[in-house]
């Protein structure tokens, strides 16, 4: 699977729509994949960055589903967006994809396992607060958090 990532940073956009990644993953996301990296929508209303190689395996998996997944093929590669890494360790967010995830200034970068999320901060407190007000799931009850 790689690295493992995890954690939240509370980011800056800038006017152009850059960000930059944080500076403990960058070391490994320069080993990983050479500072390659590909967004994508999420149904979840934010955005997820992969490193390349996890990218381009899952998207081997989304093009051989039946054709009954093809909306949601759709949706997801029509959405993905090759970006790189620059010398400060930024990328751009495409204006597409930042009204997506209606991303303003303030940004959650997440690391959720094998890849991250980037979440407007004031999207992801209401969505965090809609989690907290529902059921835990009986699979994560069993892992006595």
């Amino acid at each position: 699977m790689g690295e493992v990532f995890q954690g939240t940073s509370v980011l800056a956009m800038d006017a152009k729509g850059r960000t930059a990644v944080p500076t403990r993953f960058r070391e490994t996301l320069a080993q990983q994949c050479g500072g390659q990296l590909t967004l994508v929508k999420s149904p979840e209303g934010c955005l997820k960055l992969y490193p390349q190689p996890i990218w381009l395996e899952l998207r081997s998996r989304l093009l051989a589903l039946p054709q009954d997944a093809a909306a949601w093929r759709r949706f997801l590669l029509g959405s993905a967006q090759d970006v790189e890494l620059d010398s400060a360790g930024r990328f751009l967010i495409a204006p597409e994809l930042r009204s997506f995830a209606k991303l303003q200034r303030d940004l959650k970068f997440m690391g959720v396992g094998s890849h991250f999320e980037l979440w407007d901060a004031q999207v992801h407190a209401d969505h965090e607060a809609a989690t907290m007000a529902s059921a835990m799931p009986a699979s994560i009850a069993e892992l006595n958090f």
